[in-house]
């Protein structure tokens, strides 16, 4: 469909009956059908078209639209007449937990019951028509009423219950049941700390609704992530997953570059084709490649402007938590992510929240299923010796995601951004006792935000400094390359900031070491040391060699102890200065 762009309307008629733009994403609804699934987990990024499906899925069965083959009768499933047969014949359960994102398991098992009475108001006519009986009639009257103190046998029923409800109503027609966003509550609760007692609610909610529910004729769930069975799927052996890395509807979700191109031409911006794919181009399900995440591509058409759409609307937070707060390790692997390489890790489709404190494969596997990484190869089991297990190739998605890194990572400094801001400006003008006080300010008031509340910032500064490195890298990457000579959190971490330009600007070595009372006195006898280290491993001639003349490079030790930073120019200290 030609039609005008229409920005976040995620209802499928009313995209049919304005007749805006649309891609015929309908064969979905034959894939899945064919599938014969009982309960189908499909996961996507966000923003790829979930909820419209939803949608679309709903208003093809619903009851509700009996008689609606206005919506479907210029698409491809109608072409089919088992399929325009199909259309409003079932009893249909849809609800969403997207926004159900609330700080406390309380307020969010609350949301939850909120929406669960309001499903039950919406479906009141069962309750008049007189076919309940009994307790039936005693339990709908309670989900009416109840919903600011349902119990939790109640509200993990609900869905199951009505299921039955409307199975009676509808003259023993099983029901569909469709559950949008799914994990949108567990993130949540991971990042606010009670995820612990959402796993039992949710899990028993499930299992009623989808494992233990005779009235159930499919059901479809979306998310983002694979939670992991053991957490909220551990009786749903009923359950067809469908990930980023299945073959199942690689096409359902997102637009393809064919749709895409073809979209471009039509809103008359097809000269920007490849631009459009440097920057929306990269998402990859199954062995499909070139998917486009839709909002960006309608964005742009909209406005005809390049911007990080997707990556800058909101439910980064858990993102943002997990590279700020982890280790060393995670933070070198994502700077060299930021500067376009690639990275090798195992990959658990399965994400175990409890483990992203502390799990290199669960934060990757994370931010892949999240779609903000994506999957440049594989390696496949008969090519690996027995007993291990494969690794994937993967790489920042596009440049969209890359700019929305960087802007993440210049939100840490926040509180401190004047402090950060003079701290880069004293640095550049090679004022030491400025970027002494500015990165005291810049440490006092930020080193919390590094913290994962096990492992403070004060007994483990890397997570600091090495957050600090990709600040440096984030805002000095215009005019110059970033480079680090990487060790283990309290080991060497040199950073070399080498100009584009040389004639216009100067290079600058930088030594983080913390101090070790076991080694050193004082946080003077730390920056001796690291001092000692740029010469010693000779950097100043590399850079030399490169046709930086030695005036024009400025060597710096900075040395940690708890929220304490010291710095020193090699120039102050001829002993430790490159002969």
């Amino acid at each position: 469909m030609a039609g005008n762009i229409a920005i976040g309307i995620q209802d499928f008629s009313t995209i049919i009956q304005g007749n805006y733009f649309y891609i015929d994403k309908t064969p979905f609804i034959k894939e899945w059908w064919d599938c014969g699934d009982s309960a189908t987990l499909i996961t996507r990024p966000r923003r790829f078209g979930k909820t419209l499906t939803m949608s679309m899925v709903e208003q093809f069965f619903s009851i509700d639209y009996a008689g609606r083959s206005d919506l479907f009768e210029h698409l491809a499933i109608w072409k089919e007449e088992k399929y325009r047969n199909l259309q409003g014949t079932y009893p249909v359960i849809s609800l969403s937990f997207a926004n159900i994102k609330e700080p406390t398991y309380e307020l969010t098992r609350q949301k939850i019951c909120q929406l669960l009475s309001k499903l039950y108001t919406e479906h009141v006519y069962i309750l008049e028509s007189g076919i309940l009986r009994g307790s039936d009639i005693t339990f709908f009257q309670r989900m009416l009423t109840t919903s600011e103190n349902m119990n939790d046998v109640d509200a993990t029923l609900a869905l199951y219950q009505l299921s039955s409800f409307l199975y009676q109503y509808y003259g023993k027609k099983k029901v569909i049941i469709l559950l949008d966003e799914y994990d949108t509550p567990m993130q949540e609760a991971f990042v606010d700390g009670y995820w612990d007692q959402l796993v039992c609610f949710t899990r028993s909610l499930f299992n009623s609704t989808f494992k233990t529910n005779p009235w159930l004729e499919r059901g479809i769930m979306t998310g983002i992530t694979r939670v992991s069975r053991e957490s909220i799927f551990s009786d749903l052996n009923n359950l067809k997953v469908v990930t980023t890395t299945s073959d199942e509807y690689a096409t359902a979700f997102g637009f393809t570059e064919e749709e895409v191109f073809d979209a471009l031409d039509r809103f008359q911006v097809g000269e920007e084709k490849e631009k459009v794919k440097l920057w929306y181009d990269g998402f990859i399900f199954g062995n499909h490649k070139d998917i486009y995440n839709p909002w960006s591509i309608l964005n742009f058409i909209d406005t005809k402007t390049f911007q990080a759409f997707w990556a800058n609307t909101s439910a980064n937070s858990l993102v943002g938590k997990l590279i700020r707060e982890a280790g060393h390790s995670i933070k070198e692997q994502f700077e060299l992510l930021l500067h376009g390489e690639s990275i090798r890790s195992v990959i658990d489709e399965q994400i175990v929240y409890n483990q992203l404190n502390g799990s290199e494969r669960a934060i990757w596997s994370m931010l892949l299923a999240s779609g903000y990484l994506k999957v440049l190869h594989y390696e496949k089991y008969d090519e690996i010796p027995e007993g291990t297990q494969p690794k994937y190739e993967l790489a920042l998605t596009n440049l969209e995601v890359n700019l929305m890194f960087q802007n993440m990572i210049h939100a840490w400094f926040d509180d401190a951004e004047q402090e950060y801001n003079d701290f880069i400006n004293a640095l550049l003008e090679n004022d030491v006792d400025a970027m002494n006080e500015y990165m005291n300010g810049v440490a006092l008031r930020t080193f919390s935000s590094f913290d994962t509340g096990k492992q403070p910032s004060v007994s483990k500064p890397e997570k600091f400094y090495h957050g600090f490195v990709l600040g440096l890298l984030v805002d000095l990457q215009d005019h110059y390359y970033q480079t680090s000579n990487r060790e283990s959190g309290f080991g060497r971490y040199d950073v070399m900031i080498e100009p584009k330009q040389p004639a216009e600007r100067d290079a600058y070595i930088i030594e983080f070491k913390v101090f070790n009372a076991r080694r050193e006195k004082n946080l003077e006898d730390t920056v001796e040391t690291a001092l000692a280290q740029i010469r010693e491993k000779k950097y100043v001639e590399n850079l030399v060699e490169r046709g930086i003349s030695k005036e024009h490079i400025h060597c710096y030790a900075f040395a940690f102890e708890g929220k304490t930073v010291l710095i020193e120019s090699a120039a102050d200290h001829p002993q430790n200065a490159e002969n």
